[in-house]
């Protein structure tokens, strides 16, 4: 063709194919879901509830390891999917606010994970729970002993900024109890925010 509209630039020919072979690759790289990852998450909590007559206030910080996809409950055609992975964490809290200082444990549960199609974005949930060691103090209303268990869920969304990068952001709430080892036995119910940045490997 000769006139000016009808010309073909060979630099569009060009993009036309990297864009192509950019969507290939992105198609055959394993879904995030797919992958190991660890993440460090950190969090503000606050108390709810009367179980305790401590104000407590508790900053968490974790280091957690989520499997690959052990199955999905659903799929669709699209590309999304329902996927449900297992999750380690090493907690460290820090009680700002209470009559203990600090509170190590582990946890575990299951990350029931909704992904849209385009492997970007995901909402998330986990219930689950664990054991750790509180200093307790004997104080009234505080912690009975320092072996003391802890149940958490927590309900958010990620983002993946690359394929193997993700920032997540979750409503978390946790407890903590001795399950009547000592009487009385007061707890900590605290419910927050949790951040977190998440890298994947295989």
């Amino acid at each position: 063709m000769t006139g000016k509209r009808g010309r073909f630039h060979p630099a569009m020919l060009i993009l036309a194919l990297a864009a192509a072979a950019a969507a290939g690759a992105r198609a055959q790289a394993p879904h995030p879901a797919d992958r190991w990852e660890y993440a460090i998450e950190a969090g503000y909590l606050a108390k709810v509830g009367n179980n305790s007559p401590h104000a407590y206030r508790i900053a968490p910080l974790q280091l957690a390891w989520r499997s690959p996809a052990a199955f999905d409950l659903w799929r669709s055609e699209s590309g999304a999917r329902l996927a449900v992975r297992n999750r380690v964490a090493l907690v460290a809290e820090a009680i700002v606010r209470g009559p203990e200082s600090r509170y190590i444990a582990v946890s575990g549960a299951p990350s029931i994970e909704l992904w849209a199609a385009d492997r970007r974005s995901a909402a998330f949930f986990e219930i689950g729970g664990g054991v750790g060691f509180i200093d307790s103090r004997g104080v009234a209303g505080g912690q009975g002993q320092d072996l003391t268990f802890n149940w958490y869920t927590q309900g958010g969304v990620r983002r993946q900024l690359t394929d193997r990068f993700a920032l997540t952001a979750s409503l978390y709430f946790t407890h903590h109890s001795n399950r009547g080892m000592t009487s009385p036995n007061p707890g900590i119910d605290v419910l927050g925010v949790n951040f977190g940045a998440a890298w994947s490997f295989r």
